[in-house]
């Protein structure tokens, strides 16, 4: 069966004065069609910036300096500016954290939510109209016909991101990457577009990547999860597996920093030290300064490796003890 999305050693590279940014360095991931990839790490480890590859839109300094990510067995890398501009927003969309980054302050949301569905497909205006209010009534926005002509400013954060959602859903993409869309959003709101977006991949078969850091979000969400770290995946598995048992000590620091992991009344555990900047990495394992298994073979770059069926881990003592028999 053919992967929806199939990224191979993807780097992309920032050039600035200070040095290069490796922000992606050898990341790898599949994604098949109706399956849900949770991408998870700490701000600065990469995971935005692999969806902006993916939907070609890393701005200068940065580019793509290898790797390849191939759409329905299509290489994007390098792809024509037209050509992915035919697919994004129609195959491929992004919802983003910033629901102004979707949204035109000066327009009525009828216009901007036409204008996309007649950039892509040969239908009436009415029809155009209609599908509009149908997917802002799929978020949830209640009277979608008198929102329709509302603007932007007219609507609470959390109304602006439900409906660059919806937008995101027009055209019923075969992939979405979704940039921490629910970070602004009360929870309740947040179970309801989490609860539609679930329904959307199972129905239509749209492969969705949920970039995040809330591995609360993941638990429920995804199928599968990549955990990176310093611009690399570290841990790949099935949800499930992973946050039960974590393999990569990075991994398992995070899991136990969540605090409903943590004894009440007792100090809540945390990961020492900082991410080291990607300008300038220390030689061999990234997070050896902060790990408390490192010894003198982590001076060496581990490669990402399968310890166990379906799970791999970038690490020379992973948390093997810790899995199930």
């Amino acid at each position: 069966m053919t992967s929806t999305l199939e990224v191979r050693d993807l780097q992309t590279h920032f050039f600035t004065r200070a040095g290069v940014v490796k922000a992606v360095d050898g990341v790898s991931f599949s994604l098949q069609r109706g399956k849900v990839l949770g991408l998870v790490g700490e701000s600065g480890s990469g995971k935005s910036v692999s969806g902006f590859s993916i939907m070609g839109l890393v701005d200068e300094p940065g580019r793509i300096v290898g790797g390849s990510i191939r759409f329905q067995g299509r290489e994007l890398v390098g792809l024509p500016e037209p050509e992915m501009r035919a697919l994004r927003g129609n195959r491929i969309a992004m919802i983003f954290q910033d629901p102004m980054m979707t949204l035109n302050p000066v327009l009525r949301i009828d216009v901007q939510m036409i204008e996309t569905v007649l950039a892509h497909d040969k239908v009436t205006y009415a029809e155009a109209r209609a599908r509009a209010r149908d997917a802002l009534g799929m978020v949830g926005i209640p009277s979608p016909d008198e929102r329709l002509k509302s603007y932007p400013h007219q609507f609470s954060g959390g109304m602006r991101q439900r409906v660059a959602i919806a937008i995101a859903l027009l055209h019923r993409p075969d992939l979405i990457v979704a940039d921490e869309p629910t970070t602004a959003l009360d929870v309740t709101i947040q179970g309801q577009i989490l609860a539609q977006v679930q329904k959307l991949a199972t129905e239509l078969g749209t492969a969705l990547i949920w970039i995040t850091h809330d591995l609360s979000v993941v638990a429920g969400l995804a199928d599968d999860i990549a955990v990176m770290y310093a611009g690399r995946v570290v841990e790949s598995g099935s949800v499930d597996a992973v946050l039960d048992a974590p393999l990569h000590p990075y991994t398992h620091g995070l899991i136990g920093s969540v605090p409903s992991r943590n004894r009440r009344g007792a100090p809540l555990q945390q990961i020492p030290g900082m991410t080291p900047s990607v300008i300038n990495l220390p030689p061999g394992c990234a997070f050896r300064a902060r790990c408390p298994r490192a010894d003198g073979a982590c001076l060496e770059t581990p490669g990402m490796a399968e310890l166990l069926p379906g799970r791999s881990a970038r690490c020379f003592h992973p948390h093997l003890e810790s899995v199930p028999a």
